[in-house]
C-alpha cells in the first residue's frame, strides 16, 4: 500500500521525536513518504497531489485544521446539484494521528488522543482492513468535518487565531476564557440571524447558530461538549441556534451541553439533529467558522449534508479504541 504521511510540524501537541516515532512505526507497515507542511494551505496542496498520483492512503498527523485542509484537497469542490466531489481518479483512504489541541474529528471517530496509541491503533486497523464511509458537511465552497457556525463561536475562533499568531498557546482554558469574554461583548447586540432548514419554517431572532456533522461538538480536555447528541457521521446535519443571550438561560443550556447525552433543550433554543440543509441569513456581516478555522464575515450561508462522502480508516461505530 502506497501511503503518505502529511505532518504539520507546528501542530500544538507534536514533537520532533514523536513525529519520528510515528513515521518509523507506520513505515514498517506501508510504503511511506513523509511530507511536512510549510505554510497555510500546504496540506490541501499535498493532498490534491496525492490523489492525482494515485496514492492509496493519506495519513494526517496534525490538528483539525490540517485534517480539514487534507479533506478539501482530496475531495475538491463538489458539483452544486449533486454534492458529489469533483475529482480526477479515485480518492485515497484517509487516516488521522492526532497532533492538535482538541482533535475533535479523530476523537469523534473513536481514534485515541495519544499519538503513539493512535498509531498502534491505526496499524491494527490497517492490518484488519477496517474502514468506513462517513458523511461530511459543506458550506461556502468548503467541506467541513465536524462543525461550523455563525456568530459567537466564529468570533471565538477569530480571537484564538489572532492570539496564536501573536504567540499565545492554544489551551482549553484559553478557549473558555475567550468564549466567556466574547459572549459578554456580544450579549447586548440585537439578534440578526434567520435560520431555515428542510425540516421546518424559518426562525427569526437568532443570536448565533452552530451546525454540526458529528457528536461531540468539541472537547474540553476529556469532557465532551454536546450540542446535538443525535447527530453522527451517518446522519444529516445538526442545528443548534439560540434566540436568547440571557445569562441564566445560556448558562443552563451550557450545563446541559456539558453534563448529559439527552441533548440541550430550552424554549429559546432551536435544535434538530438530522437535517439535509440549513440556510442562515444575517442582517449584518457575521463571522463564519468551519472546523475551528475563521473564514471571515458573511451575510448568507447554506450548509448541506453530503452522505458517504469520504472513506476513513477508523473503528466501526460502537467499537472502542
Amino acid at each position: 500500500m502506497r501511503a503518505i504521511l502529511i505532518v504539520n510540524p507546528n501542530a500544538t501537541s507534536t514533537t520532533a521525536a514523536g513525529r519520528d516515532l510515528v513515521a518509523h512505526a507506520l513505515a514498517s507497515r506501508v510504503s511511506l513518504t513523509v511530507l511536512h507542511t510549510t505554510h497555510r494551505g500546504h496540506a490541501r496542496e499535498l493532498a490534491t497531489e496525492a490523489r492525482r498520483a494515485g496514492i492509496d492512503l493519506v495519513i494526517v498527523h496534525g490538528g483539525d485544521g490540517t485534517v480539514n485542509e487534507v479533506v478539501n484537497g482530496l475531495l475538491g469542490v463538489p458539483a452544486p446539484t449533486s454534492m458529489q466531489s469533483v475529482t480526477v481518479g479515485p480518492v485515497p483512504l484517509l487516516a488521522v494521528v492526532p497532533g492538535g489541541s482538541a482533535n475533535v474529528f479523530a476523537r469523534s471517530l473513536g481514534i485515541a488522543k495519544d499519538p503513539v496509541e493512535a498509531t498502534n491503533q491505526l496499524i491494527d486497523l490497517l492490518e484488519s482492513g477496517s474502514s468506513r464511509r462517513i458523511g461530511l458537511g459543506y458550506c461556502d465552497r468548503t467541506w467541513f468535518l465536524f462543525n461550523a457556525g455563525l456568530g459567537w463561536d466564529a468570533d471565538v475562533c477569530d480571537a484564538i487565531d489572532r492570539g496564536r499568531k501573536g504567540g499565545e498557546a492554544v489551551t482549553p482554558s484559553r478557549y473558555v476564557r475567550t468564549a466567556i469574554t466574547t459572549f459578554f461583548r456580544r450579549k447586548r447586540r440585537d439578534p440578526h440571524l434567520t435560520v431555515e432548514t428542510d425540516a421546518g419554517e424559518a426562525v427569526t431572532g437568532v443570536h448565533f447558530a452552530f451546525v454540526t456533522n458529528s457528536d461531540p461538538w468539541t472537547f474540553l480536555e476529556a469532557r465532551p461538549v454536546r450540542t446535538n447528541p443525535g447527530t453522527s457521521f451517518d446522519s444529516g446535519l445538526g442545528i443548534f441556534a439560540m434566540r436568547s443571550t440571557k445569562v441564566f438561560t445560556t448558562l443552563r443550556v451550557v450545563v446541559q451541553m456539558l453534563s448529559g447525552t439527552s441533548g440541550p433543550h430550552s424554549r429559546a433554543l432551536l435544535r434538530d439533529d438530522d437535517v439535509k440543509w440549513i440556510r442562515v441569513r444575517s442582517t449584518e456581516p457575521t463571522g463564519l467558522q468551519v472546523d475551528g478555522d475563521y473564514l471571515g464575515e458573511r451575510t448568507e450561508v447554506e450548509f448541506a449534508s453530503a452522505p458517504d462522502a469520504l472513506a476513513v480508516v477508523a473503528p466501526l461505530p460502537g467499537d472502542t479504541p
